[in-house]
């Protein structure tokens, strides 16, 4: 065999290879990813046939004005919404100092079966400039998104 013949084999084994360990690294992460949406989208995504309710996910959107609720057992009750669409989320933990309505949050969870979120950790974001791509987006489509202004003394229901 032909030096150039040696070189072309072994270029096209070491792709082969890279190629394999590349979808190893990727189908091991296919069971740590979590997927972010906001209200409107996750209530969109949970009628379609593919979607597995069990799957962890984050959902992000402003707290809603008087839904914080403390449960008798210690947890806390709110709503998380993106002014267009609302998802109920129950926490137990502790809650970030930042936390409070009208801010903007993200919850990590999985949904409980009654239409809410059973939240692993929450994530307070003191202003808008710290939100997610997606609730900026669903914030300026509903005409609510206002530059530089807090959102707990906006207009947000």
């Amino acid at each position: 065999m032909k030096p150039k013949h040696k070189r072309l084999l072994f270029i096209l084994g070491s792709l082969i290879v890279m190629g394999a360990a590349a979808s190893a690294i990727l189908y091991s992460f296919r069971d740590n990813m979590v997927f972010f949406y906001t209200p409107s989208q996750l209530k969109d995504k949970r009628v379609e046939a593919d979607f597995k309710s069990d799957r962890p996910l984050r959902i992000g959107g402003l707290v809603k004005k008087g839904s914080i609720h403390n449960l008798p057992d210690g947890g806390i009750r709110f709503t998380v919404t993106d002014l267009t669409a609302e998802m109920p989320v129950i926490y137990h933990g502790m809650v970030p100092s930042l936390f409070r309505d009208g801010q903007g949050v993200v919850a990590q969870g999985t949904l409980d079966g009654k239409g809410g979120l059973t939240a692993e950790s929450i994530l307070a974001k003191h202003d808008e400039n710290y939100m997610p791509r997606d609730v900026v987006d669903a914030l300026k489509k509903s005409g609510e998104w206002k530059d530089g202004e807090s959102y707990g003394k906006g207009k947000a229901k």
